[in-house]
């Protein structure tokens, strides 16, 4: 089996390196969240202190509870508005006759993905300026409503954030989508249109239906990150006047484990927001295979 399928495995064998070299190896590392980690003296030689980091961030760091709260309603704020975009613009490609007209709106929609986070969060902010944002700029003009200091009021930072993430991903997002669509057997929708259903009728009952088990696996695989937001996008954009709804803990895990130079502590609770993920998925995963006949595993 292996010799009749060596070039298959042969093309496998790069990302198998990469997730043993960049994945699996690191998880050695994992035994630092439970000792009193020194440089000096290694891994094999610190102090082993057991809980003695996990119950610092929860009972002794004073932000601990806010934290957790910001990760999670940004997490909320994504599964809620950001998962269903791509599912709601790939429909719509799917609905578009004219197919150039289809092909360049999914290069626009494409292009700010391949925009690197600092350059995202560059446009964020010079759109978003009180004195020279376009957005602003919108707003005065047309509606008389006085400047907003986006950026600076806590209350906006997870509409910012969220829009942001809905601009640079839903057309990347779509691409698995409209995979699954182009699968749908064509003789349903012609068997449809004979039982009378109209356009939108065949959107629902046969285009819809023909996505349900990508959009099972994308949310199962979206539960692991649950505890985990972007990090990049939300450090060029957050600071001290937004921190009562920005500061998440991947912020918090970088002042105090690069930053600071705590390793044991940061590497504590990034165990645990990767327990919370793995939870989640093998919950969902497990649900997904009650209910229905899509699962991972």
């Amino acid at each position: 089996m292996l010799r009749k399928h060596k070039a298959l495995y042969f093309l496998m064998l790069p990302g198998i390196l990469y997730y043993l070299i960049f994945k699996y190896i690191p998880m050695y590392g994992i035994i630092i969240a439970f000792q009193d980690f020194s440089i000096g003296r290694g891994i094999l030689g610190s102090k082993f202190v057991g809980l003695k980091h996990f119950i610092e961030f929860f009972y002794y760091t004073p932000d601990s509870w806010k934290l957790i709260r910001n990760t999670v309603m940004l997490n909320i704020y994504d599964l809620l508005f950001h998962f269903p975009a791509p599912i709601v613009l790939a429909l719509l490609f799917h609905e578009i006759k004219n197919k150039a007209f289809k092909r360049f709106v999914q290069s626009v929609s494409y292009m700010p993905h391949f925009l690197s986070t600092v350059v995202i969060a560059g446009i964020i902010v010079m759109f978003l300026s009180p004195s020279t944002g376009i957005i602003n700029f919108i707003l005065v003009k047309l509606f008389g409503i006085e400047p907003i200091m986006f950026l600076g009021l806590p209350e906006w930072f997870r509409t910012v954030y969220i829009g942001s993430e809905i601009w640079q991903k839903i057309g990347w997002g779509t691409i698995l989508y409209l995979a699954a669509i182009a699968g749908v057997d064509p003789t349903l929708y012609e068997a449809a249109k004979i039982d009378g259903a109209n356009r939108f009728q065949q959107m629902r009952h046969v285009t819809f239906v023909g996505m349900i088990p990508v959009m099972i696996i994308l949310f199962v695989l979206n539960l692991g990150y649950f505890m985990d937001v972007g990090f990049q996008k939300i450090l060029l954009l957050y600071n001290p006047l937004n921190y009562e709804t920005s500061d998440v803990i991947n912020t918090f895990v970088y002042r105090r484990g690069i930053l600071d130079a705590d390793f044991s502590f940061a590497t504590a609770v990034g165990l645990f927001q990767s327990a919370i993920g793995f939870i989640l998925v093998v919950i969902a995963n497990r649900l997904a295979r009650k209910y229905s006949e899509t699962s991972l595993w």
